[in-house]
């Protein structure tokens, strides 16, 4: 996709179904859905308004293949980030409670029936989490969620089973099935790896026990980031590191993007700012849309360490 200066655009985030870290954008003259390649580009936007507009849906284009689609109404944003339309056509609401006995339509119930992976995820603030992934998503999965440390430990049948897994060990160990955003991004400023690691190896060995007591067969996988990640995931530069103290979904922006963690980048803002570099949630801006453009941040003061 051909970002055009001036033209306006619905952000939808930032994807890894390619295998890189990319932005999807809706253009709002035509309503067709691109993607940018994010990792090296210099972005330069402002935010048309505070309203929050429907992304969509995935749709399945084959058994165990789904592609993101527009929503072709451009309608408000209601429950979930989406219109009551794309909600109702979006098969993938049903997965939460599939294993519980809940309706499935034919073609999430044939993604479903696919195996799936048990992960363990370790992020910078050191907690882990207990997840599931479609063996045909087993790596995105973990690339989209930005851990620092993730290992697969058994693989089921299908979905059911899986999940089944998932709920048992969150029941159990007392893993959480989800990590708020704000603590994965305020921990990527600054984080121990010899903690991170630590937490990972209790974590998995906690949940390798779990199951052999359930009878439940496990290895251990080692997930391996891209090398789009590394810089992220790199704490020893972290004295040049903070939080991007403006909120992306106002005003003016402009910053070029140095690495990415799930929606998590490493930016650095225009030439008249020091070396500092910022780490930011390009998923803050999902739902707003962004006029594309010669846009700057604000001017940045960020006082540096005194020792």
């Amino acid at each position: 996709m051909q970002l055009k200066l001036g033209r306006q655009y619905l952000w939808h985030g930032i994807t890894w179904a390619t295998g890189t870290p990319t932005l999807l954008l809706a253009d709002t003259t035509t309503g067709a859905l691109g993607q940018v390649q994010i990792v090296g580009r210099h972005l330069g936007l402002m935010v048309v308004d505070s309203a929050r507009y429907c992304t969509g849906r995935y749709g399945f284009t084959g058994t165990f293949h789904v592609e993101p689609l527009s929503c072709p109404l451009q309608a408000a944003a209601e429950r979930g980030g989406q219109c009551a339309v794309c909600l109702e056509r979006d098969d993938f609401r049903f997965a939460h409670h599939l294993h519980q006995g809940g309706y499935a339509p034919p073609a999430l119930a044939a993604y479903m029936a696919q195996p799936h992976w048990l992960y363990i995820a370790t992020f910078a603030n050191a907690v882990s989490k207990v997840g599931t992934a479609a063996a045909s998503r087993r790596q995105s999965r973990l690339d989209e969620q930005g851990p620092i440390r993730a290992t697969y430990i058994t693989q089921a049948p299908d979905g059911r089973a899986v999940r089944h897994l998932e709920d048992a060990l969150a029941r159990e160990l007392g893993l959480p099935q989800a990590i708020r955003a704000t603590a994965k991004l305020a921990a990527l400023v600054a984080f121990d790896p010899g903690h991170v690691d630590d937490a990972h190896q209790k974590a998995v060995d906690q949940a390798i026990t779990a199951l052999a007591a359930r009878g439940v067969a496990s290895e251990r996988e080692a997930w391996i980031p891209t090398a789009d990640s590394h810089a992220l995931h790199d704490p020893r530069r972290s004295s040049d590191r903070a939080l991007y103290p403006h909120d992306l979904r106002t005003g003016e922006h402009g910053f070029s993007v140095e690495a990415c963690s799930g929606p998590y980048t490493l930016a650095q803002l225009s030439a008249r700012d020091d070396d500092m570099l910022y780490v930011l949630d390009l998923n803050a801006l999902k739902g707003h849309r962004v006029l594309i453009g010669n846009y700057t941040s604000p001017r940045t003061t960020v006082q540096g360490s005194l020792f």
